[in-house]
């Protein structure tokens, strides 16, 4: 824009040394015009804020992980080119986040003529209402400062949205009121983007806009200005636009039509946390648990890696929508299910502190539960099966990799059965389920569970075997984990009880035992 060629990098906050009470914000138009101001556009406080974070070496964003090496450059890239933005990825992937945050590279406060609805420049007015206002006032003009909070607009896209919501409209009421002609440009009613001049402004969700409603943002876009209802209006707008959207839009709902497509200068894809650390980072920065909780209920970090193996595995399941993806919030609400589960069973044997267990995962399932889209076969198998299924798959995979020997342990019982003789460091536990049954009861007091798994001769010597560096209270968690894990790969046998699981031999598991009343059904 032709007001911000001429200086393109100078803010208010860079003259502050030109004015003698640089803590006091000029209040009138002279006053500014003493200081030293000169306005820039949007894109050069963004650019020249981004440039000066890079230089001092401070991160673009707070509290995003895993696209420090991916989308994080690009968008830098796209400030520093000026671009409009569309983020595009699935659902769950700090889109929204992080155009919210791109507000902290706006310049802290910028003057306004007072009044205005559309935030116009003092030096730099574009509105009917601020130039009247100043070829009136003159220099006694009243400025007011806006903070860089009061510069962002969001809209959330849906059918209804009209042209007048987002452009604007004639005001019939206004007219009226002032006693204008229909025909003045005065009674227009300026809509979300008008009012976000020299601000930034987000759509999110932008293929759920109708394509005629898309078409309404091309001029917005290409040369900056509206037109609003047939009025000879030019209002060179000053925005950031950003935008996002999830590519499942593109062919179940909507679509972002190409002309539009090709006006938004920078699409950049988001994506899912490639590692379980990362996904453990964020779960525990977004987690909403109160701190009560938490204080009651100690969370080890096995568990805390079962739960982001569920979501890694719902990503890849055959069940699954993979085009809808699996929002990071499925991880945040399972954890806190999981840690509610726990508080629940302390709270009903007047514990005052209680360690998760591996029974408490089965309460995540309901925050699994309407969290993933289902394709045709997971509609068939139904959600509370897939649910159990992705569980079942976290809790053997994880087993795999902590107790590398499970798997080889079961080939070798496999090939026991051709030759009795051969053995495995796993036998001395199976001598013992083929005889014995053990009974993990879900509300069990801590004492009670851990009495009840010191019970099998050798469980808490094999887990100090395998992993020395944990401690009493996690070996017991581990000591379970141990037992669920060798179900999982058939090597013990598992029934479901009303109020916990039993393990026992594997064949005793599958035929069940009719004569329980408590016991509901086989899980091997």
């Amino acid at each position: 824009m032709h007001r911000t060629a001429r200086h393109p990098e100078v803010s208010y906050a860079q003259c502050d040394a030109l004015n003698p009470f640089p803590m006091k914000k000029p209040a009138t138009l002279g006053e500014l015009k003493k200081s030293g101001y000169v306005p820039r556009s949007v894109k050069s406080e963004l650019r020249a804020n981004l440039i000066a974070r890079m230089q001092a070496k401070q991160p673009l964003f707070e509290g995003i992980h895993g696209y420090e090496d991916t989308v994080i450059p690009a968008l830098e890239r796209a400030i520093l080119a000026g671009h409009s933005i569309n983020l595009l990825g699935l659902r769950g992937q700090a889109k929204t986040r992080m155009a919210r945050s791109l507000v902290q590279l706006l310049d802290e406060w910028v003057p306004v003529v007072e009044g205005s609805e559309i935030n116009d420049d003092p030096l730099a007015p574009i509105s009917r209402y601020a130039k009247d206002l100043i070829a009136a006032k003159g220099d006694d003009t009243s400025v007011a400062w806006l903070h860089r909070e009061q510069r962002y607009t969001e809209k959330l896209a849906t059918p209804d949205v009209t042209v007048a919501d987002l452009i604007g409209d004639s005001d019939p009421i206004k007219a009226a009121n002032l006693k204008l002609d229909y025909g003045d440009e005065r009674v227009i009613h300026f809509g979300l983007v008008p009012r976000s001049h020299r601000g930034i402004f987000v759509i999110n969700e932008l293929p759920d806009l109708q394509p005629r409603i898309q078409v309404a943002l091309f001029n917005i876009l290409q040369e900056g200005d509206v037109q609003i209802r047939g009025f000879k209006l030019r209002l060179p707008l000053d925005i950031q636009f950003v935008f996002t959207a999830n590519p499942e839009d593109y062919t179940n709902r909507g679509a972002i039509i190409t002309p539009l497509k090709d006006r938004i200068q920078s699409q950049i894809l988001t994506h899912y946390p490639p590692t379980i650390e990362l996904g453990m980072r964020i779960t525990a920065q977004e987690l909403r648990s109160p701190a009560e909780q938490t204080r009651r209920v100690a969370v080890p970090d096995l568990l805390r890696v079962l739960v982001e193996r569920i979501a890694m595995e719902a990503r890849s399941s055959e069940y699954v929508d993979a085009k809808s993806g699996v929002s990071a919030r499925l991880t945040i609400s399972a954890l806190e299910s999981l840690i509610s589960a726990a508080e629940r069973r302390a709270l009903l044997n007047g514990e005052e502190r209680t360690v998760a267990r591996i029974s408490d995962l089965q309460a995540v399932i309901p925050a699994i539960n309407g969290k993933i889209e289902l394709v045709y076969e997971g509609e068939q198998e139904g959600p509370e099966h897939v649910a159990r299924h992705l569980l079942s798959l976290a809790v053997r995979n994880v087993f795999g990799e902590l107790f590398p020997g499970a798997a080889k342990a079961r080939r070798a019982a496999e090939q026991a059965s051709k030759r009795p003789a051969a053995r495995d460091s796993y036998s001395a536990l199976l001598d013992w389920f083929d005889n014995e049954q053990l009974d993990l009861l879900n509300d069990a007091t801590d004492q009670a569970h851990r009495a009840a798994l010191d019970s099998v001769p050798g469980l808490r010597e094999r887990v100090q075997r395998e992993h020395a560096y944990l401690g009493e209270e996690e070996q017991t968690l581990w000591m379970e984990f141990l037992l669920h894990g060798m179900a999982e790969h058939s090597r013990i046998g598992r029934s479901k009880l009303m109020r916990g699981h039993r393990f026992g031999d594997v064949l005793g598991s599958l035929l069940g035992n009719s004569s329980n009343d408590d016991e509901e059904d086989s899980e091997n």
